[in-house]
């Protein structure tokens, strides 16, 4: 499923990504999304039994915060 696809709920809650569609999201494999959930260092995921979902807002969130205007930043 696109992202063009994937419906906004009516009620006003954020929609919840799978991995494959974060992963497009974020322009990064699912594989690494995977490493940094384990890592701990991703962005932020809800589990509900075996499935994990990503907030689109997460995922814009852990974006900005990842930014940086120099190299030499940490």
């Amino acid at each position: 499923m696109t992202q063009q696809n994937i419906p906004k709920i009516a009620t006003g809650l954020e929609r919840l990504l799978t991995p494959r569609d974060a992963a497009n999201f974020l322009r990064v494999s699912e594989s690494w999304l995977a490493k940094a959930r384990m890592r701990g260092d991703g962005p932020p995921y809800a589990k509900f039994g075996r499935s994990i979902r990503y907030q689109e807002n997460g995922l814009i969130g852990y974006t900005r915060s990842r930014l940086r205007v120099s190299t030499s930043e940490r």
